[in-house]
């Protein structure tokens, strides 16, 4: 029985093998036998001049030892406990060390980095390649949604990175990964690009990232990623890992995002966004056969008296092209809006009921405060200062919160914004805002615009004790 079974298998595979056209890799191929031509393959030639732009970042700060202790204290059950006999603490100053990297992008000593590498930094010394020479830096600008920054040296005549256009690159491209892994000095390893325009990561709020496998790890954040010409193609900025160990997942910044970023941080010090004022989605599988074209930015919500309503956009509008710009999803929209200065007339093409619009779009300026809904999406927020996110499964499970936890959570607090005035900490909970349980966003804007003409009482949640903060 099995070997009539196995001949008649074997009879419908020859059958079904002597129609398919397996198309073969021409047999013409050439080797080349490195040992016997005595060639050594190397690229040093290709990325020495690369190397020496790339410099190491050491940073110092400074922090209060029983800081976390005296905010314990001022939870009011503690204050019940001890009445007038409160411990005081004295407070210790206590200095953390850190490694990083950088690339020097002028001959006069700018060096853009990662933000999170001198962000709250007290002291900045940046050591060039093959030089023993220490360098105090200081910050001209920083920008955490890209989390890029630049920082500046008193030195002349630099080795200066070449960039590369980061749009013409491909999957499978060589590139080499230049830094100072674990403060060992100046290292390179190679890779390749595993894929391009990586969005959705979590790491910064404005995101295409490069992915590679080349190997990224803790003092290599900011160093150059290039290509196999030494071109600069990207910033090297964090690795996805459980272990805190190198999987061959990386990520880096895009060299065209470095470039436009950071000569905004050195013209102006700062980043300013354009902002059209829409809540915006990809396509789905069911709404694709609503439209003809299958890729854009679906429009969900318009804010009132925003440039996109002053436009005549609509909701299910379909965005698929700015100033000639192909748009294939929500975060392209989202970068490419972001991308472009306030002010500036653009053109925005459309579907509406499967035919093919346009309309110009004069930009505004984006608010400086950002609250993030459950999707990604971001809208303006009436507290000045705060990036906020609303808590659910995903968000529980990306910053490591229990399942209990509800509110709406701080995610960053603008230094010397309202809201650091006010004592907002990054991680607190917001819950409640007077008499107004605070579950999303909004419930926030719901509670703000009700109290709006009076000082609010907001009852936080900080490192598992609650607190009421007063907000004008």
């Amino acid at each position: 029985m099995n070997k009539v079974i196995y001949l008649s298998l074997f009879t419908a595979l020859s059958l079904f093998s002597a129609t398919v056209n397996i198309e073969q890799m021409p047999q013409d191929s050439q080797r080349i036998d490195a040992t016997a031509h005595n060639v050594i393959v190397s690229y040093h030639n290709a990325i020495k001049e690369s190397k020496n732009s790339v410099v190491n970042i050491a940073t110092t700060k400074k922090t209060k030892q029983n800081e976390q202790l005296n905010e314990l204290m001022q939870n009011p059950f503690f204050k019940e406990f001890f009445g007038n006999r409160m411990p005081d603490f004295k407070q210790q100053e206590r200095k953390s060390h850190s490694l990083g990297s950088g690339v020097i992008i002028s001959k006069d000593g700018y060096i853009v980095t990662n933000n999170h590498v001198v962000e709250g930094a007290d002291e900045i010394v940046i050591t060039l390649p093959n030089d023993e020479k220490e360098y105090k830096a200081k910050i001209i600008g920083e920008d955490p949604k890209t989390d890029l920054a630049v920082v500046k040296i008193d030195a002349k005549n630099l080795h200066v990175a070449k960039f590369g256009d980061s749009s013409n690159l491909l999957e499978g491209d060589l590139v080499f990964a230049i830094g100072n892994p674990f403060g060992v000095g100046e290292t390179i390893t190679q890779g390749i690009i595993s894929a391009l325009n990586k969005s959705n990561v979590g790491l910064n709020q404005y995101e295409n990232f490069i992915q590679t496998d080349a190997s990224i790890n803790p003092g290599n954040s900011g160093g150059a990623l290039v290509d196999s010409r030494g071109a600069l193609i990207g910033i090297n900025s964090a690795i996805l890992s459980r272990s805190g160990g190198n999987n061959g997942i990386g990520f880096a910044i895009p060299s065209n995002m470095v470039q436009k970023i950071a000569t905004s941080l050195i013209e102006d010090g700062k980043v300013e966004r354009g902002f059209m004022g829409v809540s915006i989605s990809d396509l789905t599988n069911e709404l694709k056969e609503l439209y003809e074209n299958k890729q854009g930015a679906l429009i969900l919500m318009i804010e009132k008296d925003s440039p996109a309503q002053k436009a005549g956009l609509q909701i299910s509008d379909l965005i698929i092209e700015v100033d000639g710009i192909k748009i294939k999803n929500a975060n392209e929209l989202k970068n490419t809006i972001a991308s472009i200065s306030p002010e500036k007339n653009i053109t925005i093409t459309y579907e509406r009921d499967k035919k093919i619009k346009t309309t110009k779009v004069k930009l505004s300026k984006m608010d400086s405060d950002i609250l993030i809904s459950s999707d990604g999406k971001s809208t303006s927020s009436s507290i000045e200062g705060l990036t906020l996110v609303e808590i659910n499964a995903k968000t529980r499970q990306q910053y490591q919160l229990s399942k209990e936890t509800e509110g709406v959570l701080v995610l960053d607090v603008k230094e010397d914004s309202k809201a650091e005035k006010m004592g907002f900490k990054e991680g607190d909970i917001i819950l409640q805002i007077e008499q107004l349980r605070i579950d999303s966003l909004k419930d926030l804007n719901t509670a703000l615009k009700e109290y709006k003409n009076n000082k609010k009482r907001v009852l936080i949640s900080r490192k598992n004790y609650r607190a009421i903060l007063v907000m004008p």
